[in-house]
């Protein structure tokens, strides 16, 4: 496997392929300066070459992630730590990491290089949209929908049945029990809009 990213995001992915004896050939990163990472070389910039194994984008910024992403044409895999908890009826697309501990329940569908951070909680029938994330802590009960590169906040809880927009910033902590619509920052308990998308 290639990560994509030479930053604390990769550390931690470095661990969970190591966990699940997935081996790391290298990291590709845009400052030729980083020689290595968790003992994983560093491989200079990515410029192209065909790679005889998948790769995993390792930085942790939803639009910096869907703009690699987009300019990659390399197979991508997924990263799953072995102590996350996954329904069978639960499916994760290609590219997104689930960390350790993490809860996914039946018929969750998790989108493209998404992000289930450490203990996370996906109940029944939720949709977490691509370059998402959901953060350490963060708690979705059943059939929520999050959209495209939404941030949901460490610690933050959403009650069942609502929908938060594309590219919205839930804030740690907060509480959201009405739907977000796009582009939006919201924060607090319960959570209150607090900025909008230019």
């Amino acid at each position: 496997m290639y990560l994509y990213g030479a930053s604390g995001h990769a550390k931690v992915i470095i661990d969970i392929l190591q966990a699940s004896a997935i081996p790391v050939t290298g990291v590709f990163d845009d400052n030729p300066a980083i020689k290595e990472v968790s003992g994983i070389p560093a491989l200079g910039p990515y410029a192209g070459q065909a790679l005889e194994e998948p790769l995993v984008i390792s930085i942790g910024d939803n639009g910096i992630r869907q703009r690699i992403a987009e300019k990659l044409h390399v197979s991508f895999s997924k990263a799953v730590h072995p102590s996350a908890i996954i329904s069978p009826s639960a499916t994760i697309a290609e590219g997104t990491v689930v960390m350790q501990g993490a809860i996914i329940q039946a018929n969750a569908n998790i989108g493209r290089h998404a992000i289930v951070n450490t203990g996370a909680s996906i109940d029944h029938d939720c949709r977490i949209g691509d370059f998402a994330h959901i953060s350490p802590g963060a708690i979705l009960s059943g059939n929520v929908q999050v959209g495209e590169g939404t941030h949901i906040g460490a610690g933050a809880v959403v009650i069942p049945n609502l929908r938060i927009g594309k590219w919205c910033r839930i804030g740690a902590g907060a509480v959201v029990i009405r739907d977000i619509r796009d582009g939006v920052t919201a924060v607090g308990n319960p959570a209150r809009i607090i900025k909008e998308q230019q």
